[in-house]
């Protein structure tokens, strides 16, 4: 009788963690995780945002979200045949490279897809985004902004100055071109002016589902 994959024992040795307790805790609960949902789904995230992911688990309480620590997902389900936990598995730890994480649920693949596929959510981009769009702003007051603000306005190089206590933009100013590099100032003009232009994506790459890995034709992009 062949033994269970289940019973082999994987050293840790190789991964880097904070301790050897924490990796055995990933792992069990990995395997789990297995044993307990029927699909299990690599996932890509684009511009990624704690907040928004955090938001997302949510919503999805009936799953399992794991994301980073690569390595320790792989060791769980087996990098090779001889490893896997389950038929197939070691598939799914050689997609386990870069910003990826693994959903884990009972929802059916159309349903997931479908979801996701439909899901996104906007936020201010971040020094190194490319804009998605022109930005210029005209003279005159910007009352969208305490007259505290002002040093702040200039600092990041608006042309302002306070007129009867109003912050004023005292000649017409460019703030970015569709395609542009942002740096840092502009990132930060950019959210206090309020024009978020990061969309917040989760991709789905690939699928485990009773013992067969497919890589998914449909994906959130």
């Amino acid at each position: 009788m062949p033994k269970s994959k289940r019973a082999k024992q994987i050293s840790l040795t190789r991964t880097k963690s904070k301790g050897m307790e924490s990796k055995q805790g990933l792992v069990r609960e990995v395997r789990e995780c297995c044993d307990n949902y029927a699909s299990i789904f690599v996932f890509n995230v684009e511009n990624m945002r704690n907040s928004k992911l955090k938001e997302v688990r949510t919503e999805w309480r009936h799953s399992r979200f794991f994301f980073g620590k690569n390595k320790i997902m792989a060791i769980a389900l087996g990098r090779t045949p001889e490893e896997e936990y389950k038929e197939n598995l070691h598939h799914i730890s050689q997609k386990l490279k870069g910003n990826v994480g693994l959903l884990f649920t009972n929802q059916s693949k159309d349903h997931v897809v479908d979801w996701f596929d439909k899901y996104s959510e906007m936020d201010y981009a971040r020094s190194g985004f490319t804009a998605t769009m022109t930005v210029d702003l005209d003279a005159g007051p910007l009352e969208e902004f305490t007259h505290s603000m002002e040093p702040q306005l200039r600092q990041l190089g608006l042309p302002t100055s306070l007129k009867k206590g109003i912050v004023t933009l005292l000649e017409d100013y460019h703030v970015c071109s569709d395609g542009d590099t942002l740096t840092p100032e502009q990132a930060k003009l950019l959210k206090l002016l309020g024009y978020p232009m990061a969309e917040f994506r989760i991709q789905l790459e690939y699928l485990w589902s009773s013992g067969q890995t497919v890589e998914l034709q449909s994906k959130t992009m």
